[in-house]
């Protein structure tokens, strides 16, 4: 098979234009050619390259071997001898082997790529992935904070293909018995970023090494052991007259918000975060959308008469500073922050409640104060149903009766002395 019909300066002749009979293919004999796929107006190649022409099982066959500006004559001789070769001793398809050793080099190129994805990088993509769906700023604040925290000064440079239980137990020893709440949702967080470090395949499949159960339940203290539940310091129920009539005295934005959330047994977030959309006066209803609930599910609330009045309140005001928020914050269009309503405990002189620990003030008052069903005061407070024997009694929202609790509960707060929680219980018939 004679070769080398081709020489360098006949090759760069033609890729110059300069050759004196321009064609498309130009052998250089044993399957090598020149080819050139576009000129210019003048005649000018634009592309020339260099391809092994072969058959094989009876069907003409063509591989490339590169640009003709990028690889030598002598080199792409050398590639064609080899695929003639391959094809002579009949060991494999060279053109699907080319695929095959391009697949693999990709491959192993994503398996270094891989490698070098450190948990602080996969913790940040995971953040930006999840956190529109986020309800708050607040959550995306405590992902962040704790991992720069906790995390990253031990792991955070580290590989995440390399995260092992040795590590993780190191991040979370050091705070496990004197910041317990924490480090568990510090585990989780974990745990998320290695599953999601596995889904992209950052990671080697297999068992999470921040896994809780049947993991690190047998290495670490269970949290009831180490830090027993602590709930929402709350007002005796008997003491809330006393309290909303102290509210009632404070000016400003934010006494208004706490008291609409006693009188709705409502959640800060869902309070600060109302909009006049959803706020129904005639109805006297206000329909919080499932985004901004904790049950990702919508929650009607009815409006006792206070909190009515609360609402021609806001209305009034805003009709100086427009806003699509009920309860406008100091910057316009914005609402109250999450620490405005404790800032207002705390300037009241009792810095020991939180704003949650109304709703156990109220859902205290609802068992031991009235007669209205425990049903009627926990879809009040939106819980989640647990037992599907409860959810079925309960598919419908028991509203009607739910409006009888919200007025019961308007007249009870707004009374005027201390109340002893010595009174009279509550029909539920008598507070329609």
């Amino acid at each position: 098979m004679r070769t080398g019909k081709l020489n360098v300066k006949r090759v760069e002749s033609i890729i110059a234009g300069r050759d004196k009979e321009p064609k498309r293919y130009y052998g250089d004999g044993g399957g090598l050619w020149l080819v050139v796929t576009t000129r210019d107006d003048t005649g000018k190649p634009l592309a020339a390259s260099y391809v092994f022409r072969f058959m094989l099982y009876g069907k003409s066959r063509e591989m490339g071997l590169g640009s003709a500006w990028d690889v030598g004559l002598a080199d792409a001789r050398e590639e064609a001898r080899k695929a003639r070769v391959r094809v002579r001793t009949g060991k494999a398809d060279v053109l699907e082997e080319r695929k095959t050793e391009e697949k693999e080099k990709r491959a192993r190129a994503l398996v270094e790529a891989a490698r070098r994805v450190t948990f602080r990088s996969a913790a940040e993509s995971l953040i930006r992935s999840q956190e529109d769906g986020w309800r708050n700023d607040k959550h995306r604040y405590q992902w962040r904070q704790s991992l720069a925290s906790y995390a990253y000064p031990t792991i955070g440079d580290i590989p995440v293909a390399e995260i092992d239980t040795a590590m993780v137990i190191h991040v979370l020893e050091p705070i496990w018995a004197g910041k317990t709440e924490t480090a568990s949702r510090l585990r989780g967080r974990i745990e998320s970023v290695l599953n999601w470090a596995t889904a992209r395949e950052y990671r080697p499949a297999g068992d999470n090494p921040a896994r809780w159960k049947g993991h690190l339940e047998h290495l670490l203290a269970r949290k009831s052991k180490i830090a027993p539940v602590e709930h929402h310091a709350a007002l005796p129920y008997h003491q809330i007259g006393e309290f909303v009539a102290e509210l009632r005295q404070q000016g400003g934005i934010a006494a208004r918000a706490l008291e609409f959330l006693i009188l709705t047994w409502s959640r800060t977030g869902e309070v600060i975060g109302a909009r006049w959309s959803e706020i129904n006066e005639a109805e006297r209803l206000w329909i919080v959308p499932p985004e901004r609930m904790k049950a990702n599910r919508e929650h009607r609330v009815p409006l006792c008469d206070r909190a009515i009045e609360i609402i021609t309140e806001m209305r009034d005001i805003l009709s100086r500073r427009p806003s699509e928020f009920v309860f406008q914050g100091l910057k316009d269009g914005q609402p109250l922050s999450n620490m405005s309503l404790l800032m207002l405990l705390r300037r009241m002189g009792h810095a020991e409640l939180t704003a949650h620990g109304f709703r156990s003030s109220a859902r205290d008052w609802a068992a031991e104060q009235t007669a209205f069903p425990a049903e009627v005061a926990e879809m009040a407070l939106a819980h989640t149903v647990s037992d599907k024997v409860e959810a079925a009694y309960r598919r419908g929202t028991l509203f009607q009766k739910r409006r009888q609790l919200a007025l019961a509960w308007g007249r009870y707060v707004s009374s005027p002395a201390p109340q002893n929680g010595n009174g009279k219980v509550v029909a539920i018939g008598a507070a329609a």
